[in-house]
């Protein structure tokens, strides 16, 4: 029997953030089985974490695939390995990932800081079809950018952001061709205390939306810095769940802080 958490990330409250599900595997599993529970827990991601000598290594699954990067499933996982004893509640946690080796320690006030790989967008043309399935004109793009995962596209009004209703059917179709993970649309906080807001629109079919995107900001986080200056930055993930990271961003690394509440616990039987 494997022991299995439901977490909800970058949040201080249960049933917000974003949830994700994570399994404590004594060793390795089958990539059919991995993903045979993830489909079975049907959430934006599944963590699958064990230990590998000194370090743990962690897996991160769709419903319908495995990820290369995910931040709030990280965030969850050390969570549940602090929290329920796995490990030592002052000892700091390194995992090998297929993003490389992904470190995790906690701050004075309790919460968890990330550090995870820089992911910045590099400029590139606006393609036409883009901004009439996320719903605004192209004339209100400011930037845009792709990383290895997703485009980045800034709009000048966070009041806009939120307000957005996507044509997810569209947007699959648009990744057909070139594919891509999902479209980060991101803007200026303004007066909501933010230095930042953003929300994630995904290309797979069961997570049109995701609530809070830890790796999306490692590519928000260097956009960011590079137009403020800043090397500590308050953002929010405007989703209908929200959440709240702390960014710290250095030229390789970006640092993401976070709370976790774990919602509920139990056993996998087969």
């Amino acid at each position: 029997m494997e022991n299995i958490y439901q977490v909800d990330a970058f949040t201080d409250a249960a049933f917000a953030g974003n949830p994700a599900a994570v399994c404590v595997l004594s060793g390795d599993k089958s990539d059919q089985w991995l993903q045979s529970v993830a489909m079975e827990m049907n959430l934006a991601e599944t963590a699958f974490v064990w230990p590998r000598g000194r370090h743990f290594h962690i897996r991160w699954f769709t419903p319908d695939m495995e990820e290369e990067l995910c931040g709030h499933a990280t965030l969850a996982s050390s969570h549940i390995l602090w929290e329920q004893g796995y490990v030592d509640s002052g000892a700091a946690l390194e995992f090998d990932s297929r993003s490389g080796r992904l470190g995790a320690s906690r701050t004075a006030d309790g919460a968890i800081e990330l550090d995870f790989p820089a992911e910045p967008a590099v400029p590139c043309a606006l393609p036409p079809e883009l901004p009439g399935i996320l719903g605004f004109s192209a004339a209100s793009v400011y930037f845009t950018g792709r990383n290895r995962l997703d485009y980045l596209l800034e709009i000048p009004d966070h009041e806009v952001l939120r307000r957005l209703k996507p044509d997810f059917a569209a947007l699959r179709e648009f990744a057909a061709a070139d594919p891509f993970r999902g479209v980060i649309v991101t803007a200026g906080g303004g007066s909501s205390g933010y230095d930042c807001v953003s929300r994630f629109f995904s290309t797979e079919p069961t997570i049109p939306e995701d609530p809070v995107t830890g790796s999306a900001h490692c590519c928000i986080g260097p956009y960011w810095k590079g137009k403020t200056g800043k090397h500590e930055l308050l953002a929010f993930q405007a989703s209908s769940r929200g959440g709240v990271l702390r960014l710290g961003i250095s030229d390789a690394r970006v640092r993401l802080g976070g709370q976790a509440v774990t919602v509920f616990k139990g056993q996998l039987l087969v």
